[in-house]
């Protein structure tokens, strides 16, 4: 499912919605939310009267009516590429709400009455609170919590796996998500949530950015654009007096351009793109995202803690290893050992047969009867055709068991079952008849690249806290094996929400997942919470995000999101304000050359004339934006490094660029622009 994030970034339809929603986009009202761009808006319809009417605010000269309108086609082009960007980022949300609309479809839903009669109503007439009844086949028409039964649910409309997953009352796995339908047996379910308030109705207003707010990292910098806008608005009012003192014509329309020039337009045009394709960018990723500032949080994390079982390692014992006892054939033990799982449909027997035959050549065992591993006996095993007893289980389980058989205790077993023990693993003892034969060891496996993974987040400076009801000696030996920063070993849910407040008090930003009921307080005390979709209801209703396929390893990337994201919106606003630098060189010396020849000295550029240099500097100012918009929606390519290697980079790049790819394409400009100006007379 994470190939969902492949998909092309610009297609024919998100083109063509695009190109319609930019023109919408262009109404004051809505052009109000983006300070910047509405300057650029009242800019632009004041040099649209001044073409219609040169001498409207003075005597200015009719030979500027050109001019004015030149100058007027370049700033709508300006305000419009900057709605296209938005357009853009927004037509991706929506393409993926409309295929999750897909599955919304009006169903009949079997409620069952208080007196237990069932009867049949519309999917729209639910209410929270009502049981109905779904089978194989039917979809299940609205949130809810098992609470009776156990069935396999294809969740694929959902999360876009094929495999469908188990869902029964009670424990962790009991809640189910309208649209996804039942594929065997049946399920008794309470609805939990109101009519247009599901969890698909959620996702798909998010999705679609309907919903979407601005975050505060996103506030704080529109706050700073308004600043610099106001500021050359007072630096451009200032300069026309000036000019006038000094005997300098300066028209309105050039005034407008400078200022357009001189404002951060670029970050201005793209702020919105930036911040919804940063969301997308986690959906895409299967992770629904309950607002911008927790993707905008997790750039922030400094703290992650994590569950052991399921994130950390696999949460299944695997045979690891088989240990002989003294005396013993090691092939024969590895074969009875493999003899005793040929019927366990566990994970521990299907991985020690697995082992077993890669070791040693099987053959079919004649069974005649098979011992279930129970919690009162701890053992499992097989009886064969010719009398022999095999079995394996908890060592003083195997133990009692041979001595009844008046079997002796081999004196190297303590050993091998304490050594395993202090690896973190399980030791389970295999025996035939009254002859203990060894060892199989069981461990929970880590998941591979963990260690790398965890470094990769060691070098952005984020610490990882591994939480697991193991014995200390158990965490301390797994911890190791995957590289995480600490550990706290027989963790209750209590546990997790005191090391979270402790780092918050810290003043570190903390992240972590879960999917239990327990897990909820933590989750909602974290600042950044993923929630299993498996999980309970009320996992989900705690977190601020919820992964839809249910892997708690993906908190590692979404942080890595929201780190590109926070890079990518810091990035173009260094290279939006180094712009303004070589617009100075350009527009300035054209403005007020003629008049303080000693001005001459920054026309660095050699613009052929004052026309061709505003004219350029505004073309550049307009074109940039729709040049930015992949590197927007994309985002910044992100590398783990330190704080500081990272803004040493991004300034080279960014800044550097920034100040560097105005003077070569305002130059590039001018000369393409220039003969075209003498044409015309300008």
């Amino acid at each position: 499912m994470r190939n969902k994030g492949k998909q092309k970034m610009f297609t024919k339809d998100l083109m063509k919605q695009a190109f319609v929603g930019s023109f919408q986009k262009l109404n004051p009202r809505y052009m109000m939310k983006n300070p910047v761009m509405f300057v650029v808006e009242i800019g632009c319809v004041i040099t649209a009267l001044l073409t219609i009417s040169p001498n409207l605010f003075d005597s200015g000269n009719d030979d500027l009516r050109l001019y004015n309108f030149i100058v007027t086609v370049i700033l709508f082009i300006t305000v419009w590429f900057a709605n296209f960007a938005e357009s853009i980022a927004e037509g991706r949300g929506k393409a993926q709400a409309a295929s999750l609309k897909k599955t919304q479809t009006e169903t009949e839903a079997h409620i069952i009455g208080e007196d237990g009669n069932m009867s049949v109503v519309s999917s729209s007439e639910l209410k929270k609170g009502d049981v109905i009844f779904v089978e194989a086949g039917q979809v299940i028409p609205q949130d809810g919590e098992v609470i009776e039964g156990c069935a396999s649910v294809d969740e694929s409309a959902i999360t876009g796996e094929s495999a469908p997953v188990v869902r029964e009352s009670g424990g962790d796995f009991c809640s189910v998500t309208g649209g996804t339908t039942v594929v065997s047996d049946w399920l008794k379910i309470r609805v939990t949530s109101e009519p247009g308030n599901s969890f698909l109705d959620r996702m798909i207003a998010l999705v679609e950015g309907a919903s979407r707010q601005k975050t505060p990292n996103e506030i704080a910098l529109n706050t700073l654009l308004v600043s610099l806008t106001i500021i050359f608005l007072i630096v451009i009012v200032s300069l026309y007096p000036m000019a006038m003192y000094s005997n300098i014509t300066v028209s309105i329309s050039t005034l407008i351009a400078l200022m357009v020039c001189l404002i951060p337009t670029t970050i201005g045009g793209l702020l919105s793109a930036i911040g919804i394709a940063g969301m997308d960018r986690v959906t895409r990723f299967n992770v629904i995202a309950m607002s911008g500032k927790a993707v905008e949080a997790c750039g922030d994390v400094d703290t992650m803690i994590l569950d052991k079982t399921g994130t950390i390692t696999y949460g299944n014992r695997m045979a690891s290893e088989f240990y002989e006892v003294e005396g013993v054939d090691k092939d024969e033990m590895i074969r009875c050992a493999a003899y005793t799982c040929y019927h366990d449909e566990t994970p521990e027997g299907k991985s020690t047969l697995d082992l077993a035959k890669t070791l040693v050549t099987l053959e079919e065992p004649k069974i005649v009867e098979t011992l279930e591993f129970s919690a009162q006996t701890r053992m499992s095993g097989i009886d064969l055709a010719d009398g022999t007893k095999i079995r394996k289980g908890a060592s003083d389980a195997i133990i009692k068991y041979v001595e009844s058989q008046k079997g002796k205790i081999p004196a190297d077993l303590n050993q091998i079952v304490e050594n395993i023990s202090v690896l973190g693993g399980t030791p389970l003892v295999v025996c035939k008849d009254a002859q203990v034969l060894g060892v199989i060891y069981l461990k929970d496996t880590v998941k591979p690249m963990m260690k790398e993974r965890f470094a990769r987040l060691r070098a952005i400076g984020i610490k990882t806290i591994m939480c697991t009801g193991d014995n200390p000696l158990t965490a301390a030996t797994i911890a190791q094996e995957a590289g995480v920063d600490g550990f706290i070993a027989e963790c209750k849910p209590e546990d997790k929400i005191d090391v979270i407040k402790k780092e918050q008090a810290e003043g570190k930003i903390v992240a972590m997942t879960g999917d239990g009921t327990n897990d909820a307080p933590a989750l909602a005390q974290a600042n950044v919470g993923l929630a299993m979709n498996s999980g309970t209801n009320a996992a989900k209703e705690a977190a601020n995000m919820v992964d839809l396929d249910s892997d708690p390893t993906k908190i590692l990337e979404v942080v890595e999101i929201g780190k590109q994201l926070l890079i990518t919106r810091g990035s173009l606003t260094t290279f939006s304000i180094a712009n303004d630098i070589a617009k100075y060189f350009a527009i300035l010396p054209a403005m007020f050359m003629s008049a303080i020849p000693a001005l001459k000295v920054m026309n660095i550029m050699n613009l052929s004339t004052s026309f061709s240099a505003i004219l350029s500097a505004l073309i550049f100012n307009a074109v940039i934006i729709p040049c930015l918009i992949p590197l927007a929606i994309k985002g910044v390519k992100y590398k783990p490094m330190s704080s500081g290697k990272m803004l040493a980079r991004n300034m080279m790049i960014y800044g550097l660029g920034g100040v560097v790819t105005p003077f070569i394409g305002i130059k590039l400009i001018d000369l393409l622009i220039a003969p075209l100006l003498a044409v015309i007379g300008l």
